[in-house]
């Protein structure tokens, strides 16, 4: 049982490996993760507003509805955070000494992930359907049009990284569960 791992970690204490971090499936799909939020915060929020000569505010490019816009700023902030504390979960996790406590973050994982990937499904629809609406006249020269195709298609390429996200969670669980059983069976009885 020497090389066994608790829900995808090591022994508890061993030191951290940046390579070997880096390396694993979960926390390149978590980067990639990261990174689209970047881009999609970046683009509604840099080029998702237009303001004309004739108006005071601006608006945003996706037919005029602010909710749109907020949506998106929000969740890219949200999602952003989301990912840097679970990587920093994933840098700790092969120092969680419990199983039980090892099992909780997993579980955090695959709801938080599973919940993402909802939000972007749900995200991508509404900036999509908001965009296909959006009438010419409230932007004529297409300010922001380019932002705005790349903030609908990072919606749409998040909602696979989350869900990717979500299965390599529920196979970390899986070697948990079965690391628990074993150890049930054949550990020594205490005395």
């Amino acid at each position: 049982m020497d090389g066994f791992q608790a829900y995808g970690a090591g022994k508890a204490g061993a030191t951290f490996d940046p390579v070997t971090f880096f390396r694993q499936p979960q926390t390149v799909v978590r980067i990639l993760c990261w990174l689209f939020s970047i881009v999609i915060l970046g683009c509604v929020a840099n080029e998702g507003y237009v303001n004309r000569p004739e108006e005071v505010e601006e608006f945003c490019i996706f037919n005029r509805n602010q909710m749109v816009c907020n949506y998106a700023v929000g969740m890219g902030t949200l999602c952003f955070l989301c990912c840097s504390a679970f990587l920093a979960l994933d840098v700790y996790f092969p120092q969680i000494s419990g199983v039980k406590d090892r099992k909780k973050a997993v579980m955090a994982d695959i709801g938080v992930s599973a919940v993402w990937s909802l939000v972007w499904f749900l995200g991508f629809c509404f900036l999509a359907n908001q965009w296909q609406v959006s009438k010419v006249e409230d932007n004529p020269l297409n300010e922001g049009a380019d932002a705005a195709r790349a903030a609908i298609m990072f919606c749409f390429f998040s909602v696979f990284t989350w869900g990717g996200l979500t299965l390599l969670s529920m196979e970390r669980l899986k070697r948990v569960s079965f690391e628990e059983e074993y150890n049930k069976l054949f550990s020594p009885p205490i005395a």
